[in-house]
């Protein structure tokens, strides 16, 4: 297999600090390997978030998603937020996002959670395609929510 999907630990921080960081300037944030290397380090030393990280055939580190804890107090479960997902340049367009998007999925069904949920930018077209062909579903402020255990569209306010 040329791409390993992994969960990632302190062992891994190293790898994941030059993605983060890049994902941090695709949004605008300035480059700051420091910043980058202090959060990932708290999150990953607390278990505040849980990291997938794509490696290539060479272990080295091509994308990673991001999931934070939530709950739902009306449905009384689990649910992730799915808030950062990158893919370096040089690995685009080979399907990288959508493993990783996979894996989430499935770490997601793993826990019993309710669902995934997540939202994205009304220009990033080609984030909201890949959503929606992994089953997502749009509502009217561009928020999206799998629901693993109710395939109906929800209302992501009521959640």
């Amino acid at each position: 297999m040329p791409t390993q999907i992994l969960q990632a630990t302190m062992a891994e921080l190293e790898t994941i600090i030059p993605l983060f960081d890049a994902y941090r300037v695709f949004y605008q944030q300035a480059s700051d390997l420091t910043v980058a290397r202090t959060f990932l380090s708290e999150r990953l030393r607390h278990q505040d978030s849980v990291i997938f990280l794509a490696v290539d055939r060479n272990s080295n580190g091509i994308g990673f998603v991001q999931l934070y804890p939530s709950f739902s107090s009306v449905s009384a479960k689990r649910l992730w937020i799915l808030n950062d997902l990158f893919v370096a340049e040089s690995a685009r367009r080979q399907g990288i996002a959508k493993h990783l998007m996979d894996r989430a999925r499935e770490f997601a069904v793993e826990t019993n959670a309710k669902g995934l949920f997540l939202e994205t930018a009304h220009d990033n077209f080609n984030g909201q395609s890949l959503y929606e062909s992994l089953g997502y579903q749009r509502n009217s402020e561009f928020y999206y929510f799998l629901d693993l255990q109710n395939p109906a569209p929800v209302d992501a306010h009521r959640i």
